[in-house]
């Protein structure tokens, strides 16, 4: 296996090949049942703030695209968190269609896409590299991305530049300010559990924090992003199994195990 994908000759079925911590008891996505969440009293809200955040870029990994924070101040608290985390870069996965592409999954069910947004526990570690190495370095939102008949206009400034990053390698710079906090879902209800980052190196580093409430975007919203390719320009497109499309690029869920998924439940304010 030359490197990593989501072919069948290099997709998540294969990592463990290349990375054995694939296999771990810590990994992610997992599918979340809700019968079996527990409703912990002593979870609180999550205060995400994000404030001037600066997005100086955004990349075509070969895998997604990239938004790199780069200023800006930018802090997540609460929930189960008992540091204080800072955003680094927040990214997607989607399907090929609106029926996969989200990493986690409800009792099963699947949703168009997800968006990560990922932070690094600045109080205990001095960069990213170093904290996404650690136990307890890492804090990821995962959003649910659902098809739907308005557009999420802060994902717009994004979709508007993925035309210009169509091939692997490729990078833009912004030119409008996107505000992260555009992506918080308005109910704050989450589950949470310790999980790992969903692409290799897959480190176990990660408190996920799943917001239940999804956001709408919209099919040209997610055509944009379907149109990337996996590939250098200088390549020749591969024939592989999307044709050098990024499409599919989600992990299927990964055992429980022993693992706990608490449950906070946000009380809908009233009118």
């Amino acid at each position: 296996m030359a490197g990593w994908g989501y072919c069948h000759n290099n997709g998540p079925a294969l990592w463990n090949q290349m990375f054995p911590i694939a296999d771990g008891p810590r990994q992610s996505p997992i599918d979340i049942k809700k019968g079996a969440c527990g409703k912990d009293s002593s979870l609180n809200s999550l205060t995400p703030v994000y404030k001037d955040v600066v997005v100086s870029d955004i990349t075509n990994t070969g895998s997604s695209w990239k938004a790199q924070i780069k200023g800006g101040y930018s802090s997540l608290k609460g929930g189960p968190l008992g540091n204080e985390y800072v955003l680094e870069q927040f990214h997607a996965h989607w399907g090929k269609t609106n029926e996969t592409g989200s990493e986690h999954t409800i009792e099963g069910r699947k949703f168009s896409a997800e968006l990560h947004l990922v932070h690094w526990n600045k109080d205990k570690y001095s960069s990213f590299a170093e904290a996404a190495a650690a136990p307890d370095g890492l804090a990821v939102l995962g959003i649910f991305l659902q098809i739907g008949n308005q557009e999420l206009p802060e994902m717009n400034k994004i979709c508007s530049l993925l035309p210009f990053i169509q091939h692997k390698g490729q990078t833009i710079q912004l030119t409008d300010a996107i505000d992260p906090s555009k992506f918080i879902p308005r109910n704050g209800s989450f589950w949470t559990y310790e999980g790992s980052l969903t692409t290799p190196p897959l480190y176990e580093s990660v408190m996920w924090l799943v917001y239940q409430e999804p956001l709408i975007v919209s099919e040209a919203q997610m055509i944009a992003m379907r149109m990337l390719k996996t590939y250098h320009p200088c390549e020749t497109c591969p024939a592989d199994d999307f044709g050098g499309q990024m499409v599919e690029n989600y992990r299927p869920p990964c055992p429980l195990g022993t693992r706990v998924v608490r449950e906070y439940n946000e009380t809908p304010m009233e009118d």
